[in-house]
């Protein structure tokens, strides 16, 4: 069956960095895109980023656009996402999902503060 494992997060200051690793398995993690979502306490699940299944195409939000950056390793079926420059706003849980379909990891939390 589809599982996706999140990893990395933790408590990091303002202006600070982390690396978040989603470890795929139970498909062919090569042939799909794969997206990075958040959600903070009382809000809603948000987009974050997303990563064709080659690697050679990502997108967005504006809010972490120039910060994070979303890359991919098809040999060892994981995605990242480097988030750099830290804000308290980006405090969430974060998922990782096969784009196209409903399938999601169970999150690891981030806490951005000093």
């Amino acid at each position: 069956q589809v599982q996706l494992v999140e990893s990395g997060g933790g408590l990091v200051q303002p202006g600070g960095s982390l690396r978040l690793s989603c470890a795929a398995s139970g498909f062919a993690f090569s042939r799909y895109s794969m997206s990075w979502y958040r959600q903070a306490p009382g809000k809603e699940r948000e987009f974050v980023a997303r990563i064709s299944s080659a690697g050679e195409s990502t997108n967005y939000a504006d809010s972490v656009k120039g910060r994070f950056t979303i890359s991919r390793d098809n040999a060892k079926n994981t995605v990242y996402l480097h988030m750099n420059s830290l804000k308290p706003e980006d405090t969430a849980v974060y998922y990782c999902k096969r784009t196209t379909a409903d399938y999601w990891g169970q999150g690891t939390q981030v806490t951005v503060s000093s």
